[in-house]
C-alpha cells in the first residue's frame, strides 16, 4: 500500500463524514426554517392582538372620559338641587317658627277650650304610665 492510497482512503473517509454531517445539518436547517415560518405566523397574530388591544384601550379611555364628564355634570346639577332644597327647608322652618309664634301669641287660652280638661287628664295618665313602665 502506498502512501497515496492511504491518503486517498483517509480523504474519502473524511469526505464521507463531511457528507453525512452536511445531510444532518441540512435537516436541522429545514426544521429551523419550518419553525421560523411558525414563529412568523405567531408573531403576526401577536401583532394583530396588540393592535386590537391598543384600539380597545383608546376606546376605553374615550368612554371613560365621556362618563367622567357626564358624572361631573350630574354631580353639579345634584349639588345645585341640594343647595336649593336646603334653602327651601330653611324657608319652611322659618315659616313654621312664625306659625308657632302666632299660635303662642293668640289670645285664646287653652283652658277655655272644652277639650282642655280631657286633654289634661290624658296627659297626666300618659306621664303616670311612662313612669310605671320605666
Amino acid at each position: 500500500m502506498t502512501l497515496t492510497l492511504v491518503v486517498e482512503l483517509i480523504l474519502t473517509a473524511l469526505l464521507a463524514a463531511t457528507l453525512f454531517y452536511c445531510i444532518v445539518l441540512e435537516r436541522k436547517l429545514a426544521a429551523l426554517r419550518s419553525g421560523q415560518d411558525g414563529l412568523k405566523k405567531t408573531l403576526a397574530s401577536l401583532n394583530g392582538a396588540v393592535a386590537a388591544a391598543s384600539t380597545s384601550m383608546l376606546t376605553l379611555k374615550s368612554t371613560a372620559s365621556e362618563i367622567t364628564q357626564t358624572l361631573d355634570d350630574r354631580l353639579g346639577h345634584a349639588r345645585g338641587l341640594a343647595d336649593e332644597l336646603g334653602v327651601l327647608c330653611g324657608s319652611g322652618e322659618r315659616i313654621v317658627q312664625r306659625f308657632d309664634r302666632e299660635i303662642d301669641n293668640r289670645a285664646v287660652p287653652k283652658s277655655d277650650l272644652p277639650s282642655a280638661a280631657i286633654m289634661g287628664r290624658l296627659d297626666a295618665s300618659r306621664f303616670a304610665n311612662l313612669g310605671a313602665v320605666r
